[in-house]
């Protein structure tokens, strides 16, 4: 779907997945970035702002309310992204919830739809693969604070006529993500640890599968998810899994190296030991599946690192 003409929040906007958003919109929409800078950066948004049509906010999504804007679309990515954020600060759930509930009430009274980045690690020890109709059963604080933006979507919906999508994002990676630096997807990680002569350090024996989704198709659920009305919570993902050993094994294939894992004990509880999307959902609603494999996402990713002569 060709959004034209819009006008367009996209908080957490300076960040991977949020900048790639503003990157793919800027040039025929007009549009308001709110990042608190947590895990962002300005150098995200370097070519975007130069359109003239994109604002930065350096401030939290919170502080919504005094944005003089009236938005068609608010996608909301400026929410604290992985587990390890959690653990430093458990406080972090009630800033999610705190600015969450601003979003939602911005949107009411802006009449906006809202699409907003949840995660397949809702589906943490359930069986593949994953299915939206699986009772999710939050397994840390981030599943925990990811569940209530959707729960508190669903009532916006319901009492207020909110419309809100929640899209279960699987294993996102691509261009733009130094700025979350050790938050950074494995397969950037990787590529970076091989790049600079380091082992990859992998928990366990690399038998734990994700199913790897690469960011333009992560993009294009964005979009395409405008168009929905309701409450909904959908999948995105490639519906394949590779085990980290394999992942690793194209990573050398395409540069052409050989490093060797570094496995240790898995020193995290909950750990999430595989994904996989089911995109029947997606297929059906959104008329969405992936375009980008592995394979590919691994060549468009050292080409933008320069990795490769």
């Amino acid at each position: 779907m060709d959004i034209k003409g819009k006008k367009i929040i996209v908080t957490g906007g300076a960040g991977f997945i949020g900048s790639n958003i503003v990157d793919a919109l800027a040039k025929e929409n007009e549009i308001v970035v709110i990042d608190n800078m947590h895990s962002g950066s300005r150098e995200n948004l370097s070519d975007a702002l130069k359109t003239g049509n994109v604002k930065l906010l350096e401030m939290d999504a919170s502080d919504i309310m005094s944005v003089d804007f009236s938005p068609d679309y608010i996608f909301h990515l400026g929410m604290y992204s992985s587990t390890p954020m959690y653990r430093e600060d458990h406080h972090r759930m009630s800033e999610v919830a705190r600015s969450t509930v601003s979003i939602y009430q911005y949107a009411m009274k802006h009449n906006a739809k809202v699409v907003f980045a949840s995660s397949s690690s809702l589906y943490n020890g359930l069986p593949t693969p994953h299915k939206e109709d699986l009772a999710p059963i939050p397994s840390d604080f981030y599943t925990e604070a990811r569940y209530y933006v959707e729960r508190l979507g669903d009532l916006y919906n319901k009492m207020h006529g909110v419309d809100v999508v929640a899209l279960r994002l699987f294993s996102v990676y691509g261009p733009k993500e130094k700025s979350k630096g050790e938050f950074a997807n494995l397969v950037s990680q990787f590529l970076w640890d091989i790049m600079a002569k380091r082992q990859p350090v992998v928990y366990g024996d690399g038998s734990q599968t994700r199913d790897f989704t690469y960011v333009t198709d992560v993009v294009r659920a964005f979009t395409e998810a405008t168009k929905l009305k309701g409450f909904n919570a959908i999948n995105v993902g490639t519906g394949k899994s590779y085990t980290l050993n394999e992942m690793i094994l194209k990573l050398n294939e395409h540069l052409g190296s050989d490093a060797k894992p570094d496995y240790i004990i898995n020193p995290l509880k909950n750990y999430v030991e595989h994904t996989l999307a089911d995109t029947a959902k997606a297929e059906k609603v959104l008329g969405f599946k992936t375009e980008c494999t592995l394979d590919e996402g691994i060549e468009r990713l050292i080409s933008y690192y320069g990795a490769k002569g």
